[in-house]
Parts: C-alpha cells; structure tokens; sequence
C-alpha cells in the first residue's frame, strides 16, 4: 500500500521565498535574482540575502518577493533548475 503525501495549499498571491545554492562565483547571487525577475515584477530592496557555507565552496542565495500564482512559482522553479549552475532550489 503506498502512502499518499497531502497536497500542500497555499493562499495566492502571497509573500514567498526561494533559496537557491551553487558554486561560489563572482555572479552566482546576479544569475539567480536574474532569472526570478523575469517573472517577478518587483524585488525590493532588501530582498534578497547571500551566505556562503563555511568552507567557502558553495554559495545560497536567498529571494523574498510576493508570489501571484502556484503557476508562477513552477516557473520560476523550473527556470532555476534549468541552469547548470544552480544545484538545489529550497
């Protein structure tokens, strides 16, 4: 008997965040705000935050924004995924 996970629900449009991680580079953080405002009007300033792990290898890049459709989010998930130098989308 396989076990079913319920479908998560989320109330549109909403406030939303994505992490993105990959190589540390120069412009790692330029290319994944770059994809997600192709389908998100506004970034406020302040938005979007970068951490690097502790040996300096990887880097995350965190984007706040407000999401308008579960539809727009699978795009922007797909975009990313996409891209050879993003590795994991959270």
């Amino acid at each position: 008997m396989s076990e079913q996970k319920p479908e998560v629900s989320m109330a549109f449009p909403c406030d939303f965040a994505i992490k993105a991680m990959g190589p540390t580079s120069d412009d790692f953080d330029s290319i994944v705000v770059g994809i997600i405002r192709q389908y998100v009007d506004d970034i406020k300033e302040g938005a979007v935050t970068t951490k690097q792990s502790s040996g300096g290898k990887f880097t995350s890049v965190t984007v706040d924004f407000h999401a308008e459709s579960k539809q727009q989010l699978d795009t922007i998930y797909k975009a990313l995924i996409d891209h050879e130098q993003v590795k994991y989308i959270l």
